[in-house]
């Protein structure tokens, strides 16, 4: 079975199952014998149990009386799941999700800068500052790298002043990060700093229109960066 971020055995039967499931090798209703799997996996009935408490947690499973264990419609999936959204892009669905993620943010960001611009206060300021310098200093750093492309864009939503739209975060972030993910591990994009730095020129100068445009010309780099990823080998 596959690591599945140091969780132990029943963080590894999470992953192999929830992989499976999402990787489509299970059919929409069908029963899963949880016995034989167990088996398989070569792990106990309550690691299994466990596990499967997890999976049903993210809507992939249910479990009824007299039905046993089975697979839920997709419709059912928590699709903002950091781990479905993981093993989406493991899987052949990965090119749909990315193809999302980059619809729902040329929605959402690009707006987000406009209301930044009026509303940024001195603290929002700060945040963005940091976070730039750290995406400056993380430069061949995969994890740091993806770590502070979130960030940045974390405080740009918070700096909208606008509570529920800076909780989009958490439909974003986790989808973000897999792009991110992908295109560093190719090495298919180029620095992204100079993208960044005209957005947070634009907030500072309380400039919406500027920074509106400066969002899509960072997204359109962004698409670009993605279309390139998979004509790129792994960077190592």
């Amino acid at each position: 079975m596959a690591p599945y971020a140091g969780r132990g055995v029943h963080g590894q039967v999470v992953q192999e199952l929830g992989a499976r499931i999402v990787g489509g090798d299970f059919a929409e209703s069908d029963t899963l014998d949880v016995r034989a799997l167990g088996e398989e996996l070569d792990v106990s009935l309550t690691v299994m149990r466990e596990s499967l408490k997890v999976l049903a947690g993210k809507g992939l499973i249910d479990a009824r009386q007299k039905r046993g264990t089975f697979i839920r419609p997709r419709s059912a999936w928590n699709l903002l799941d950091a781990d479905v959204i993981r093993w989406r892009m493991d899987g052949e669905d990965g090119r749909r999700l990315m193809r999302d993620l980059t619809d729902i943010r040329s929605v959402v960001e690009p707006a987000a800068a406009h209301r930044a611009a009026l509303r940024r206060t001195d603290a929002d300021l700060a945040a963005l500052d940091a976070a730039l310098a750290a995406m400056h200093g993380a430069r061949g750093d995969l994890a740091a790298e993806a770590e502070a492309d979130a960030s940045f864009h974390r405080a740009l939503l918070a700096a909208t002043g606008n509570e529920l739209l800076a909780r989009l975060d958490l439909i974003l972030e986790p989808g973000l990060r897999e792009r991110d993910r992908l295109v560093h591990t190719h090495g298919a994009a180029d620095d992204p700093v100079p993208s960044h730095r005209r957005v947070l020129d634009a907030v500072r100068d309380q400039d919406p229109a500027r920074a509106e445009l400066a969002m899509l010309d960072l997204l359109a780099k962004a698409a670009e960066d993605l279309d390139q990823a998979s004509a790129c080998p792994a960077r190592r």
